[in-house]
């Protein structure tokens, strides 16, 4: 398959790239798969009415048939043409985060939707994007797009169109490159099938600043205590790894450089995942800083980049800093112990 490639200016008036967006737009309605920016990573579209497809990005990610997708709408008003029994507190939080990185999960309606999208749930997840080229295109196209993550399963989520292509080349009608993304971490998942909404997935949008719409919001057991089955889109399987194994060091910068020095004296090639502010105490094959410990969100926004680089040198092992488990920090660690199996060396 020949993989098309938009390349729009996401700054620039849209009108100018009408043209692009609309061949993007006419693949979709054609049961194509494209790949598109958000404000969170880039996500692989699909028709979510069509089972034809749908099926056509599980194929192209190599993604289980049992991991639901979230679907992607351009107005609130559509939200009513795709789910029932909305809670009030979702309208709420509809006014203030909408568009924007977070998906609601709640009951679908009718039987519209691709069975595929749902995995055979009576659920279904949804969000409004913000981002103008998401929202263009999807308008566009006339039809809810569903669309998990455009990269191979198990990868690092691309935050980069080059990502993009890297992983699915080949595989995809289209990429409509806007350039990087900006959260860099996916939307927060909330479940919103019960009085007191709660946290499947933490993401772009915290807890934190939940709670201080709607108040109390709980977070689901699989994220806390093990051997429960997490039940958000995109949480099931192992994600986000690099091909290096991740190891996380929980410690201070001499802690990290003394496993370092482990890792090289057993004839290892180390890399480390580091923040700014640790580069001038670390030394190693490879180090990376990821953003700044000073602000959390640009360790969102860099994560998925940084790790993906360590994927072009031929290092052996990863060794990553650890953060605090809160705001968007709590995103951050969820994927970083993703990519890392769970691998934790304390000090």
């Amino acid at each position: 398959m020949n993989t098309k490639i938009w390349t729009v200016d996401d700054s620039e008036n849209l009108s100018t790239s009408y043209s692009h967006i609309s061949q993007a737009a006419k693949l979709l309605t054609e049961n194509e798969v494209v790949a598109f920016p958000t404000e969170t990573v880039y996500g692989l579209g699909a028709n979510a009415y069509s089972d034809e497809a749908v099926q056509k990005i599980f194929a192209a990610k190599g993604r289980p048939a049992d991991n639901p997708l979230i679907v992607h709408i351009a107005s609130k008003k559509s939200l009513d043409d795709i789910v029932t029994n909305i809670p009030d507190y979702v309208y709420k939080l509809i006014d203030e985060f909408w568009p924007g990185p977070l998906t609601f999960i709640l009951p679908k309606k009718g039987e519209r939707l691709s069975k595929l999208v749902t995995a055979g749930l009576n659920t279904v997840g949804v969000r409004m994007p913000d981002h103008q080229l998401a929202l263009a295109l999807i308008k566009e196209a006339n039809v809810p797009i569903a669309a998990p993550s455009a990269n191979r399963s198990g990868k690092p989520s691309p935050t980069l169109a080059s990502h993009v292509y890297h992983d699915l080349n080949g595989k995809i009608g289209g990429i409509v490159d806007g350039g990087p993304t900006g959260v860099g971490v996916e939307s927060t998942v909330l479940d919103c099938t019960t009085n007191i909404p709660a946290i499947l997935r933490p993401g772009g949008i915290t807890k934190e600043q939940l709670e201080k719409i709607v108040g109390e919001v709980s977070v689901d057991k699989a994220l806390v205590e093990e051997g429960h089955a997490p039940k958000s889109p995109g949480m099931k399987y192992t994600h986000y790894s690099p091909n290096a194994p991740v190891i996380i060091a929980n410690g201070n910068y001499s802690f990290i450089q003394k496993l370092v020095n482990e890792y090289k004296e057993a004839g290892k090639s180390v890399g480390v995942l580091t923040t700014s502010e640790g580069i001038p105490y670390l030394q190693a094959e490879k180090v990376i800083a990821c953003g700044s410990r000073n602000d959390l969100r640009t360790v969102a926004t860099e994560l998925y980049d940084t790790l993906r680089t360590f994927d072009e040198t031929d290092i052996d092992i990863i060794i990553s800093e650890s953060f605090p488990k809160s705001g968007v920090g709590e995103a951050i660690m969820n994927r970083l112990l993703k990519a890392a199996g769970n691998r934790v060396v304390e000090e």
